[in-house]
């Protein structure tokens, strides 16, 4: 692993420990004595997102999280409940034997762990994903939210 501050190949790994769906490791330069964190995720088959235009693309989790982001700011969610649910959108997309998903099924998931989390970012979220045009559409989806 490259050290991000001196740009050695040279570290050594000081603590691992399993959390969810990766594997933290602690890491420590051996050239400058610095520490930095790692993340190892397993890596199956890539997943490969279909967008509205029928463009194909590779699934980006940050993509998913930054829209997440987006959706929550100023809302009182942690960067960790955040990351959560981006994680819980992927995994539940690797379940499936298909591996080709739509933009669609996405948007569905995350707003399905929006609705858990906060109400106000659940509705930002879909006013984007639905593409609302109207105050009405924010009213129905409220409406909807609420059963």
């Amino acid at each position: 692993m490259i050290c991000p501050f001196c740009k050695k190949d040279n570290d050594k790994v000081v603590d691992s420990r399993a959390i969810g769906s990766y594997i933290r490791r602690r890491r420590e330069c051996v050239e400058c004595g610095r520490r930095f964190s790692t993340r190892e995720y397993v890596e199956l088959q890539p997943l490969t997102v279909i967008k509205r235009n029928g463009e194909h693309e590779p699934f980006q989790r940050e993509k998913l999280l930054r829209g997440v982001i987006n959706s929550c700011k100023k809302r009182p969610v942690s960067v960790a409940d955040m990351e959560q649910l981006a994680v819980n959108v992927e995994n539940a997309l690797t379940v499936t034997e298909n591996f080709e998903v739509s933009y669609d099924q996405i948007g569905n998931l995350v707003m399905q762990e929006l609705k858990k989390l906060d109400a106000v970012a659940y509705v930002r979220f879909a006013s984007i994903y639905r593409e609302f045009k109207e105050v009405d559409e924010f009213v129905n989806q409220i409406k909807i939210m609420e059963k």
